[in-house]
């Protein structure tokens, strides 16, 4: 399983670090392959490059502001949260995406 994502929230500090953390520790929890941008006050950090959205199975965007280059996800399987919910809930996250992709 490949996993992208893109964490922002609207002050752009530290709800954007600690959801990539958690949704990173998730994912890599179930043995997946996981990189996660962010969109902070310092501007994006870890960006998402072509390469790496190739074979990718899922991409989440957190939806509290809008995602900068969000059309390079086009076509895509995306899944858009909250930014609290990242935080939150990322390991119940990684079982709903696990089972939605199992169908």
């Amino acid at each position: 399983m490949k996993l992208l994502g893109v964490t922002s929230c609207p002050s752009g500090v530290a709800h954007t670090y600690m959801a990539a953390e958690a949704l990173e520790i998730a994912a890599k929890n179930k043995g997946w392959d996981v990189k996660i941008e962010t969109q902070g006050s310092i501007g994006v950090e870890n960006e998402i490059t072509k390469d790496d959205l190739i074979n990718a199975d899922v991409v989440i965007l957190t939806k509290d502001i809008a995602i900068k280059n969000e059309e390079r996800f086009k076509g895509m399987k995306i899944i858009r949260l909250p930014i609290t919910d990242a935080v939150k809930k990322a390991p119940q996250i990684m079982d709903k995406i696990k089972s939605m992709l199992n169908k």
